[in-house]
């Protein structure tokens, strides 16, 4: 399969037996289904060059469902709960998965507030450097606002305590939290419930983007 940012995503076969729920990590915590009204919404400022935003996390139903569920786990950390088939819906989300971030951007916005979020394409096959300082430059301005990232992915990467994650046919994400000012990166992922947050240096997520894009504000 084409890992363009035009071409549909779906999970590898890891994704197909995740099960909504949640799990402890970096910047995730599993919630019941009640959620803070977004003025209650907390952030946990941490020293300078470091923030984490409170997800309420939850895994995806089903391998073709990564995009509403990376969006709604996005926009979980501004206290809103939107059911993910209605987004799925709204993104045009098929059993071959969410065609781009194209799609994401206009549902983040709806939520958000008009033009808060805009797409941004890495086409190139490894992101230079001027695409990863825009990548960490972004993140710190979302998560600074109280917001996520998401980003559509392809490939393998590593996460910095050594786990592999791999997702060939693409893939989408949270990006909820940074530290050494935005050099290293927290993700919330809902593939696996087992596996719902680890961190990757920025440089590692701007090539596992690469070809994609991903949707800031």
């Amino acid at each position: 399969m084409r890992t363009d940012l035009i071409r549909a995503t779906v999970l590898t076969a890891a994704g197909i037996a995740a099960t909504a729920g949640g799990i402890a990590g970096p910047a995730i915590a599993a919630h019941a289904a009640d959620t803070k009204p977004a003025a209650q919404v907390q952030t946990d400022r941490k020293h300078h060059g470091e923030r984490e935003l409170n997800v309420r996390y939850q895994a995806q139903p089903n391998f073709y469902y990564c995009g509403p569920a990376a969006t709604r786990n996005a926009l979980s950390v501004q206290g809103k709960a939107i059911d993910v088939d209605a987004m799925a819906k709204e993104m045009g989300t098929t059993e071959n998965g969410t065609n781009s971030v194209n799609d994401i951007t206009p549902v983040l916005n709806k939520e958000t507030g008009s033009n808060v979020y805009h797409s941004v394409e890495i086409r190139s096959p490894k992101a230079d450097d001027t695409q990863t300082d825009k990548l960490r430059a972004d993140i710190v301005h979302t998560v600074d606002n109280g917001r996520a990232v998401v980003a559509n992915i392809a490939g393998t990467t590593t996460d910095t305590d050594g786990n592999t994650h791999s997702f060939e046919g693409g893939h989408y994400i949270s990006v909820v939290g940074y530290r050494d000012d935005g050099h290293t990166v927290t993700i919330a992922d809902s593939a696996d419930p087992n596996m719902a947050s680890y961190r990757i240096t920025v440089d590692n997520l701007a090539d596992w983007i690469a070809t994609r894009g991903y949707t800031a504000s």
